[in-house]
């Protein structure tokens, strides 16, 4: 049985989803875009800020799932610009530390808003 999460912290979905799925102990949060909830707008500054902004959207939802960071187990990061993927993992690394999830990180053509980046993550309760 499906559960569905939402934050009221974190940016409400833009589309026909959830911020994030309970199904058997797994949490499943889509895409965070760097949208900050209080002016409902991109955080201003490049690359470093839409990450932080992002990874602190995943928060929130973790938060409201009873998770935090450590119950992340995958991640997917989707960035606009490939040569942004140092600046990005500078972030990243902030919130995962030494026992990272597993991930994939790619670079796309276009993300929604024009966003410089979106980070989505499965967590294990």
């Amino acid at each position: 049985m499906k559960k569905i999460i939402n934050s009221p912290k974190a940016p409400k979905a833009i589309g026909p989803y959830s911020q994030a799925t309970e199904a058997n102990g797994m949490v499943f949060i889509s895409g965070q875009l760097p949208v900050d909830v209080n002016t409902g707008k991109f955080v201003e500054g490049g690359i470093k800020e839409q990450t932080e902004q992002s990874l602190k959207n995943i928060g929130y939802i973790l938060e409201a799932a009873g998770c935090d960071y450590k119950n992340v187990v995958k991640t997917t990061c989707l960035l606009s610009d490939i040569s942004d993927f140092a600046a990005m993992n500078e972030i990243y690394a902030k919130y995962f530390g030494e026992e990272s999830p597993a991930r994939a990180a790619f670079a796309v053509k276009t993300l929604p808003m024009g966003a410089l980046v979106e980070i989505e993550a499965i967590a294990a309760k």
